[in-house]
C-alpha cells in the first residue's frame, strides 16, 4: 500500500452500500492526485454513508492522496467522534467544513474541498470567477463565495459557511481554494475538475494583454441550464468507469 500502517480490510464488514462508496471515495482522492489538485496531506473530500443522515466518512489525516484506499478512509459523525477502529485521526479543519455542509445539506452527499494554484488565484480576485470559457458556464448563477476567516478551526464558522453556500453547487473560498458538492462522488468530481480548468482558464487570459471577451448574459445563463439539465440527467457517472480505469492502469490500490 505504500503506508507504514496495516490497513485491515473491510470489504464484507460493512454494507455492500458503505463498501461502494467507500472505493469510490477512495478513488476520488487518488484522482484528485492524478490531476494534480492535492496538497500534501492537506484539503479534503468526505462522502455521506448510505443510509445515515450524520455520518461520513474523510481522509485519514497523514496520507496523501493517492495513498487512500477504501479501508483506510476514517468513519465519523457529525460531531467529529471517529466510529471506527482505526489508527488514524482526521483533520480538524476538515471536520468544521464537511460537518457543516454535510448536517445542512442532506439533498447532497459528498464535498470535495483543493488548494490548487489556480483555484487560490480566483479565490483573491475580487470579482472572482468570470464567465470566460464554456467551463465557467457550468457555474453561471451556481457559484457562492465565503470569506476568509482564517485556517477553518473555528465550529462557528460553520454556520457562516452554511449560509453563505445557499443552494449553490460550488463555492469558492476567499484566498483559500475551491469546493464543489455532488448527489454522488463522480458528480462531485466531475464539477472540481472542471472548476479547476474554469480557474486555469482564467488566470491564462488575463495573464495578456488581449481585450477579453464576454458572452452575452442570456448566452451564459442559457449555457447554465444546459448545464443543469445534464446535472439532472446523471451524465456526470458516464465518464466514471473510464477515471477509474486510469487508476487501474496504474496499479492503484483504492479499491483496498
Amino acid at each position: 500500500m505504500g503506508v507504514d500502517v496495516l490497513v485491515p480490510s473491510l470489504k464484507g464488514k460493512v454494507s455492500d452500500e458503505e463498501w461502494e462508496t467507500r472505493v469510490n471515495l477512495a478513488a476520488c482522492y487518488q484522482l484528485v492526485a492524478h490531476f494534480g489538485m492535492s496538497d500534501l496531506i492537506f484539503t479534503h473530500i468526505s462522502a455521506r454513508v448510505p443510509g445515515t443522515e450524520n455520518h461520513f466518512l474523510i481522509n485519514p489525516y497523514g496520507l496523501f492522496f493517492d495513498e487512500i484506499t477504501a479501508s483506510s478512509l476514517v468513519k465519523v459523525d457529525i460531531d467529529g467522534n471517529i466510529l471506527d477502529d482505526t489508527p488514524f485521526k482526521i483533520n480538524p479543519a476538515g471536520y468544521t467544513i464537511h460537518s457543516a455542509v454535510h448536517g445542512a445539506r442532506h439533498d447532497i452527499n459528498c464535498v470535495l474541498h483543493t488548494h490548487t494554484t489556480a483555484g487560490m488565484a480566483v479565490a483573491a480576485q475580487k470579482h472572482g470567477l468570470l464567465p470566460l470559457s464554456q467551463h465557467s458556464m457550468m457555474f453561471y448563477g451556481r457559484l457562492a463565495y465565503h470569506g476568509y476567516e482564517g485556517i477553518a478551526l473555528d465550529l462557528d464558522e460553520r454556520e457562516r459557511l452554511v449560509r453563505d453556500m445557499g443552494d449553490s453547487i460550488a463555492m469558492i473560498l476567499r484566498n483559500h481554494g475551491l469546493l464543489t458538492i455532488g448527489k454522488t462522488v463522480p458528480e462531485a468530481f466531475r464539477r472540481i475538475f472542471y472548476l479547476e480548468k474554469s480557474c486555469e482558464a482564467q488566470i491564462k487570459a488575463m495573464a495578456g494583454d488581449a481585450e477579453l471577451v464576454f458572452p452575452p448574459r442570456e448566452v451564459c445563463e442559457h449555457a447554465a441550464a444546459q448545464f443543469a439539465a445534464t446535472d439532472n440527467a446523471g451524465r456526470p457517472t458516464l465518464e466514471w468507469p473510464g477515471l477509474l480505469r486510469i487508476l487501474d492502469r496504474k496499479g492503484s490500490h483504492y479499491r483496498d
